[in-house]
């Protein structure tokens, strides 16, 4: 393994702690406000459960969530070169905040005090477990000894190869980020119809198909995998729920049963993406090929 550089991301990866471990991955924990109450969300809960927190998005409070700062990056950037080591950091899709090109420009400063070191900063298209997803694959390669510059390079040519689906079950939450409009909204509650929501090649979220049921996002998403992925059944998929475990566990085994793929992950969707979802939200990202909506 190449211990000479770290790889830092944002708790908008929502991987699980036993994996954050495992690949030695830096997260950068990021704010929430749940009601009155200001929490830092990091991968291992200490602060805030994910169950606490749906439990009382459900219960009406209002969430609202910052993107890290740029004394933050500062902070935690300068940290690791002062220890010597070099930084790829895997930000959170430009289509959906500023953060990457806020730590792109921290990293010029450092790097102009630090010109012996190196900070690469990546921009991964990618949002929630499917930015997890990506983070996880560098790890493994990371962990198999490959060059700062090696696994950078990977994270490039691959990062518009994660496929994200997921579709959403409180309607509201599209509603206040503006996915839906408020007649839009009431229906579907009404009907109990679920928008298919997807992350496009320029890292923007967009609503790309509609189903009734969860049983019929679970078909959907098992049918994307099919037509999309890239050897499906040797990859070890991701499957992601904002408070919906039932829901990610019966995906899980239809999808190991049927052969579909190799193996499955579990993850919960953190406050961070939770705030913008709501509860209910379950999703499958696996790398597949460049698809049209």
């Amino acid at each position: 393994m190449d211990s000479n550089y770290v790889i830092v991301c944002g708790a908008t990866l929502d991987l699980p702690q036993a994996i954050v471990e495992e690949y030695e991955l830096q997260v950068i924990p990021m704010d929430v406000r749940l009601g009155e109450q200001d929490y830092k969300f990091h991968p291992n809960e200490k602060e805030l459960t994910c169950k606490e927190f749906y439990e009382r998005l459900r219960a009406g409070e209002n969430a609202v969530t910052s993107q890290i700062n740029p004394a933050t990056f500062k902070d935690v950037f300068r940290g690791f070169l002062e220890e010597g080591k070099d930084v790829l950091y895997i930000a959170f899709s430009s289509g959906l905040s500023g953060t990457y090109n806020s730590a792109r420009l921290v990293a010029e400063e450092l790097l102009e005090k630090y010109p012996d070191r190196k900070i690469i900063c990546i921009d991964s298209l990618c949002a929630s477990i499917g930015e997890g997803y990506l983070v996880y694959l560098a790890g493994k390669l990371r962990m198999e000894g490959k060059s700062l510059e090696e696994v950078a390079e990977w994270t490039m040519e691959n990062r518009t190869k994660v496929c994200h689906w997921f579709p959403v079950d409180d309607l509201i939450h599209l509603k206040k980020g503006g996915r839906l409009s408020g007649f839009e909204a009431a229906v579907g509650t009404a009907l109990k119809i679920k928008p298919i929501l997807s992350v496009d090649p320029e890292g923007k979220l967009t609503v790309v198909n509609k189903v009734r049921g969860t049983k019929k996002g679970i078909e959907y998403l098992k049918e994307r995998l099919k037509n999309d992925a890239i050897n499906a059944a040797e990859q070890t998929v991701i499957v992601g729920h904002a408070d919906a475990l039932e829901t990610a566990e019966q995906l899980k085994s239809e999808l190991l049963s049927e052969g579909l793929v190799k193996d499955v992950i579990i993850a919960n969707v953190g406050p961070i993406i939770g705030t913008h979802v709501g509860g209910g939200m379950f999703a499958l990202v696996f790398i597949g090929e460049n698809y049209k909506f």
